[in-house]
């Protein structure tokens, strides 16, 4: 399962990570669940299936080619990310990471595509990928076949037939039209599309992902006891566990969908002004670090001022630049040798919407924007105090 974005306000994913390099300018990451299934995957392959396709090997030589196996598996999903972080580039969408972990790969996008063209796109980019290279590797497998065989080159061909087949099967599973698998995103842009309504889409998707979690499910469960009845083979009692662990999975992450997208839809209707704080106190530019650590950060416990010279914005200081100056040099360095400078990505109108003013802040990578109206600071917003809205909304509703 490789759901290729989760909103900023999803459930992560709370066991460490590793990061392993970078691809398209993106981080790569690989979440502690990688290892499980990597371990499993190897097992499975090097003690089953290896070993009935390719008989006559050493344990240790099936336990290599299972690793290798497993490796390109997990490049493959790894480049099924790629397929939609590259899309989600060129429509300007910023993506933090792509984290392989135990269901697959999920790349974190910091915002929503911008249409629904976009967001059709993005999400069939991915499966276009894994079809490519299912049918690379099976066309490799044909022309090998049509060759006269030698020793070393039936491995080869056993991995490039397990290859193709996985990438058309990964493919063909993320199609299914379950949010926040690729097919459910397809259907949210359609269903985006025709009601001109981005949040409904989103939950009307995302329950068409809770009912594919159910079936799932049962599935599992109808398997494990055929399994169990001996109307089907007993091997299959692990398969349907897995199904009934998809399935759940599944259908958490559709309802984490749905809270989020009712979530975000209240944040479009609430402006930053309603969560803006309105008295703010200014640092002028000259003010040393030390100055500014003692007679305003210690004092006030804000994370950062806007700084004023004659009245007018020139900047934001905030405990991140201060904390790039080693303190020695604190009495030396002024405000505004560290500050941000002022620029329209500083600056948020107070009747913007507040989902926007988010979104804002995590495409430019600010932890709190300056509200201006009329070239007048009218207060400043923070990441912390829409977290802390949306906990308190989380709350009511429930």
């Amino acid at each position: 399962m490789t759901p290729y974005a989760f909103s900023c306000y999803g459930a992560s994913m709370r066991w460490p990570s590793w990061k392993i390099g970078h691809a398209l300018g993106i981080p790569i990451r690989v979440h502690a669940s990688w290892f499980l299934v990597f371990l499993l995957v190897t097992s499975t392959l090097s003690t089953g299936y290896l070993p009935e396709s390719l008989p006559g090997l050493s344990p240790e030589r099936y336990w290599a080619m299972g690793g290798i196996a497993a490796v390109l598996l997990f490049l493959s999903v790894l480049l099924h990310e790629l397929g939609h972080s590259y899309v989600a580039l060129r429509y300007r969408i910023p993506i933090e990471q792509i984290t392989l972990f135990i269901f697959g790969g999920v790349a974190h996008m910091r915002k929503e595509a911008p249409t629904p063209r976009a967001e059709f796109l993005i999400a069939v980019a991915g499966p276009a990928v894994s079809f490519a290279l299912g049918a690379a590797c099976l066309g490799f497998v044909l022309l090998a076949e049509s060759i006269q065989q030698q020793p070393g080159l039936q491995g080869l061909i056993i991995l490039g037939a397990l290859l193709g087949m996985v990438n058309v099967q990964l493919g063909l599973f993320n199609l299914i039209p379950g949010f926040p698998l690729d097919g459910g995103r397809v259907l949210r842009a359609g269903l985006w599309a025709w009601g001109k309504d981005f949040y409904r889409a989103t939950k009307q998707a995302a329950a068409v992902g809770l009912g594919f979690g159910v079936v799932l499910g049962l599935l599992g469960v109808v398997v494990i006891f055929g399994a169990l009845s001996g109307e089907l083979p007993a091997s299959m009692v692990s398969n349907g566990g897995w199904v009934i662990f998809i399935g759940v999975f599944l259908f958490a992450a559709a309802l984490a969908s749905r809270r989020q997208a009712a979530l975000r839809q209240s944040l479009a209707t609430v402006p930053v002004r309603d969560l803006m704080v309105e008295t703010v106190t200014f640092i002028p530019p000259d003010c040393t670090l030390d100055e500014a650590v003692n007679q305003y950060f210690r004092p006030y416990g804000y994370g950062g001022f806007p700084v004023l010279k004659g009245g007018q914005l020139v900047g934001l200081i905030t405990v991140l630049e201060v904390q790039t100056v080693p303190p020695a040099l604190w009495i030396w360095r002024r405000v505004g040798q560290v500050m941000r400078q002022r620029s329209p990505s500083l600056v948020v109108a107070p009747d913007v919407p507040v989902i926007e003013a988010l979104e804002h802040m995590a495409r430019e990578g600010w932890d709190r924007l300056v509200v201006m109206q009329n070239e007048q600071v009218v207060g400043l917003v923070a990441h912390s105090a829409i977290v802390h809205f949306l906990q308190l909304r989380s709350s009511s509703s429930r």
